[in-house]
């Protein structure tokens, strides 16, 4: 039990970091909105950064071409000195994991000409590296062999230098080479000759698909780019180690680190303005040196040319012509180049400097976005805020001082951050709003807060995250807390909020928005260690009653880890608290498990301690609920064995509107892909929704709800007649009771929810949208809300009126749903209306629950249309309903002949409503067979019982007779009970061949019980009854 005294220990000798940081990013948020109400009041943004969609990019595409072979032809100390001394392969492979790529290069090391040979024909080799050799055995001789053999692989040659080498490069052609570089035993460099490379290989295709950013550096001399690559590569990686914790998990954050900047290296001006000008719109910055060739003649190396002093700055001021903001860092040996880098503008890194590489680093985290972001005082150059990511970006940016973020703005720093960090939608966003279109550090503080959380809500959507307090808000959305299953609940709702972000069709609509709710899923492991740690088992295996298990279950203790984790729940939600089971067996696609087990709702509070007692109770009462004597009979009746059910639970904000102390929403509904009673032009595959007001709890319990296929919104058998709308119509629904405080809890979750009248939504003006009036002057049913009349639950604004796109989002929910799980699904789903403009409403719909339909009385594997008719005592190929019943042995029909005249009906439906009651008393079923409409108001079409004279009928068949044509009624008189029940409905017609009814075997059958009008006969073995419901097809075999 969670005392407020225990609470706050917890909070403050365990959780101190974390809480204190909480507390500082609820006092920001705080800040913030204090800040917003001030300032924006007149500020004006222009309409193009008002309303804007950001494009997310996967990562899963990037970095697709690599190096998985690598021949290293070297003489034996080198070859020792990379395998044993400089563990290249295991360094390679450490990194390949850091990246989160699977399949890191394997290295062949060779030390002859003839050797290479072998490995080239034998294996595809992705890059050759040559190393020094001997006197008889040069690097470039060998090197020059391999390209004569493998001309399309790439080769380097790693030569150490000395006069003789340099000579040589100047006298022979090195146009076949890739890349030269210096050897001095740093086997670094061989991590970043396979980086580079691949690299060049996958710029072009990044840089489109991503917007990936690249670093350009420019140097000619070998010695030195073979000393900064593996420097600046062991940089970036550190970076993209960092950034990566913007993911939302860990595969994520593996895959993220696929965007890391890319370096690209020129040796010349020529080469070095030709990559600028293809990829200028993602340089995050230039590292040039300063003496270097304008150009190099075909065939020789730029390191052997003679240089232009000032390459560099000509290359640098071209560059900064066309981008203002762009980062230039100019190097240089001769420290006279200082001034003059200093004086264009530039950044400037001495060679000859011992500490040149932390220079060099320190200026990539100034300038190129690297690190933390450090906002600083443009007079004092003092840092004043510091934020370490998107998330403390968005915290602080209402309260960054103007002036700091004025001089920030203006060099489009936010944005180059942004990119470094491989936030490519909110940089490329940000880039285009320059100070130059909106010079307003307010409108620019707006702007920037609107693009991260779009930003944010878009990658939070589809993602089970993990639980992070200090990212968890109210623009966050899944997470997971522990590393055990969501269970089968948490496994759908993660599903849907896939679907949704898959399909942005969904959210087309102007004044509808589809989601789900915020939800937070508590892994299984976590129901593990409850169990264990409060020795449980031995109480929940028991055949104790349930209040004895749920009374062990309430005194146990869950981990003190979870009481902050909480604390951020409640501040993110700020509504009423779902507290939903999500076992292992639950909305599985093998076998139903759907209801079995507990759900309870705890209100909002403002006593944050009370409201932590209250969900401590509810999560130990779900998980009280698996070992309740209904769950082991489950349990067993499945086959299940019960201790290796596990429970995840869901902690999800409930879905409604707060009207005094009672909390519901507009509707819910039920949506299945499959509808087993079609009427009229209605289609099987078409779908049917169950709506009613209020919580869906009503619904499940079996309450009075409308009907609709959503292909058809207008066809509503239940609205179709006035009387049938009146009788028909919701009268209660259920609500949640803000004011139920206290962790009392029961066995029936259902304890705090509230049973209303519909008056009372009437009078909280719940109605809208929903509900018609019905006019006792006029005797007429008016569509929307008027005083005085009664109000019926007609759903005839959504549904017929377009006031909300309903029908077309319960269309594609359920066509995507059942697409996507490649079988018919049910979904659960609840909806907030709120006036919007003109005649229309704003509403949000919120996806809850997607499980396939796997009713074991409901899964038909036989084709029905096979059965030969000798074999059926009843076949309707016109029937509703849809599954197998083999426990009815009993079959009450009207006795028919020629003769038969309608002026006996009521009569008939006396006999009928007592043998009926028998049935009840027996508590067991029988088909029903007679002639005309069953239920009609006009004894002269058909028998005019009412469903409590017949509710144990478990088939009803309508039988045409030779005499007496009526058009079939399909069961409309009580449909909602034929749908409620799944009772089976047939209509025949054997003096049309339409069906099959073997009524002889019937007659010569001994009764059970016999009338003036209807005879009982009785079966000694049950019949089979199988309908399809997709092809409304019903059979009654004999036994």
């Amino acid at each position: 039990m969670y005392t407020r005294a225990r609470t706050l220990f917890i909070l403050e000798q365990e959780l101190k970091f974390s809480c204190r940081q909480t507390a500082r990013n609820l006092k920001k948020r705080y800040l913030c909105k204090v800040y917003i109400a001030k300032s924006m009041s007149n500020t004006v943004i222009p309409q193009e950064f008002n309303n804007f969609f950001l494009k997310d990019v996967s990562f899963v595409n990037l970095m697709t071409r690599r190096i998985f072979n690598v021949l290293i032809v070297a003489n034996p100390y080198d070859a020792f000195m990379l395998e044993d001394d400089g563990r290249v392969d295991e360094k390679i492979f450490d990194e390949y994991m850091e990246l989160g790529l699977r399949y890191p290069p394997t290295f062949t090391q060779v030390s002859t000409t003839e050797e290479a040979s072998e490995v080239l024909k034998a294996t595809d080799v992705d890059l050759v590296i040559c190393m020094p050799g001997n006197a008889d055995n040069d690097a470039f001789d060998v090197a020059r062999d391999v390209k004569r053999l493998a001309p399309h692989i790439p080769c380097v040659v790693l030569t150490p230098f000395s006069h003789g080498i340099t000579k040589r490069m100047q006298n022979e052609n090195m146009s076949i080479f890739d890349f030269v570089f210096c050897w001095l035993g740093n086997t670094n460099l061989i991590l970043s000759i396979i980086k580079l490379i691949e690299d060049r290989m996958n710029i072009e295709h990044d840089i489109k698909e991503a917007g990936v950013q690249m670093i350009l550096l420019v140097e000619d001399n070998i010695r030195f780019y073979s000393s900064v690559l593996p420097n600046l590569y062991n940089y970036i990686l550190a970076q993209s180690k960092n950034f990566s914790t913007e993911a939302l998990n860990p595969h994520a954050a593996a895959q993220r680190k696929r965007g890391r900047p890319k370096v690209v290296l020129a040796t010349n001006y020529e080469e070095a303005i030709a990559i600028y000008e293809k990829y200028h719109d993602n340089v995050l910055g230039v590292i040039s040196d300063t003496r270097f060739p304008m150009k190099t003649p075909e065939g020789r190396l730029s390191h052997v040319e003679e240089g232009d002093a000032e390459a560099g700055l000509k290359l640098l001021r071209e560059i900064r012509k066309r981008d203002e903001y762009v980062p230039l860092i100019l190097e240089s040996s001769e420290t006279h180049n200082r001034k003059k880098a200093e004086d264009e503008g530039f950044k400037f890194v001495d060679k000859n400097s011992k500490k040149m590489n932390v220079d060099l680093r320190h200026l990539l985290e100034e300038h190129m976005g690297f690190g933390d972001f450090i906002f600083r005082d443009p007079d004092t150059r003092a840092e004043v805020v510091r934020v370490a990511s998107l998330k403390e970006l968005q915290d602080n940016i209402f309260t960054i001082p103007h002036d700091s973020l004025m001089r920030h703005l203006r060099r489009n720093h936010v944005s180059r951050w942004l990119s470094a960090r491989a936030i490519f939608p909110v940089s490329a966003f940000l880039k285009q709003v320059t100070w130059y279109k909106v010079p307003s550090v307010d409108a620019h503080r707006q702007i920037i807060f609107d693009a991260i959380v779009q930003y944010r809500r878009m990658k939070n959507i589809g993602v089970v995250a993990v639980f992070d307090r200090l990212k968890f808000d109210r623009f966050a959305h899944f997470a997971r807390i522990g590393e055990g299953s969501l269970g089968g609940k948490g496994r759908g709702l993660a599903f849907l909020d896939n679907i949704i972000k898959r399909h942005p069709e969904l959210n087309t609509f102007d004044n509808a928005a589809v989601s789900i709710p915020k939800t937070v899923v508590l892994c299984t492991d976590f129901f593990d260690e409850f169990m264990d740690k409060n020795n449980l088992w031995t109480i929940a295996l028991s055949d104790a009653p349930d209040e004895d298990i749920l009374r062990h279950f309430l005194r146990a203790q869950l981990p003190d880890t979870l009481i902050a984790d909480f604390f951020t729940f409640f501040e993110a939600v700020k509504s009423p608290i779902a507290v939903r089971s999500s076992s292992l067996l639950e909305d599985s696609h093998y076998q139903p498990f759907a209801g079995i087990y507990s759900t309870y709702m705890i209100p909002y509070l403002s006593d944050k301690y009370e409201m932590l007692r209250m969900l401590a109770s509810a999560i130990k009462s779900v998980y009280a609920s698996v070992y309740y004597r209904d769950s082991k009979a489950y349990m067993t009746a499945t086959q299940n064995v019960i201790d290796q059910e596990k429970m995840a639970v869901i902690l999800q904000e409930v879905v409604g509107q707060k009207h005094d102390t009672r909390f519901y929403p507009t509707f819910s509904g039920v949506l299945r892909s499959l509808n087993y009673y079609p009427i009229g032009d209605e289609l099987a595959e078409e779908g049917i929704a169950s709506l009613a007001l209020g919580l869906g709890k009503y619904i499940v319990d079996g309450g009075q709800t409308l009907r609709v296929s959503p292909h058809h919104p207008t066809q509503i058998l239940q609205t179709s007649e006035m009387e049938t709308a009146l009788r028909e119509t919701q009268t209660r629904f259920y609500a949640l009771d803000m004011s139920h405080v206290g962790d009392e809890f029961k066995v029936d979750d259902g304890f705090n929810i509230l049973n209303l009248r519909v008056k009372e939504a009437d009078r909280d003006g719940a109605l809208t949208g929903i509900a018609s009036t019905y006019d006792p002057v006029d005797q007429i049913i008016r569509p929307g809300i008027y005083e005085g009349g009664r109000k019926i639950i007609s759903f005839d604004g959504v549904l017929q009126q377009g006031v909300f796109p309903l029908p077309r989002l319960l269309q594609l929910a359920q066509q995507l749903g059942a697409d996507e799980m490649r079988r018919p699904v049910e979904i659960e789903f609840a909806c907030n209306l709120t006036k919007g403009e003109g005649q229309t409403m704003k509403g949000e719909l919120y996806l809850l629950q997607i499980r396939p339909i796997v009713d074991s009385k409901q899964v038909l594997d036989e084709d029905l249309a096979a059965i030969p008719d000798t074999a059926c005592l009843l076949r309707s190929r016109n029937s509703l309903g849809h599954g197998i019943s083999e426990d009815i042995v009993d079959v009450v029909y009207v006795k028919t002949d020629d003769n038969f005249t309608a002026a006996n009906n009521p009569y008939i439906a006396d006999e009928i409503e007592r043998i009926n009651r028998k049935f009840l008393d027996a508590d067991k079923n029988y088909i029903l067979i007679g002639p005309g409409r069953w239920g009609s108001s006009d004894p002269w079409l058909g028998i005019p019982v009412k469903w409590p004279h017949i509710s144990a009928a478990r088939v009803i068949v309508e039988a045409g007779l030779k005499n007496y044509h009526v058009d079939p009624s399909q069961g409309t008189h009580f449909f909602q009970n034929l749908t409620s029940f799944g009772v089976g409905y047939f209509t025949i017609n054997t003096y049309t061949g339409d069906g099959v009814m073997q009524k002889e075997i019937l007659d010569s059958m001994p009764a059970v019980e016999e009338s003036e009008h209807v005879r009982h006969v009785r079966f000694e073995r049950p019949l089979r009854i199988m309908m399809d419901g997709k092809k409304q097809h019903g059979v009654v075999l004999l036994p």
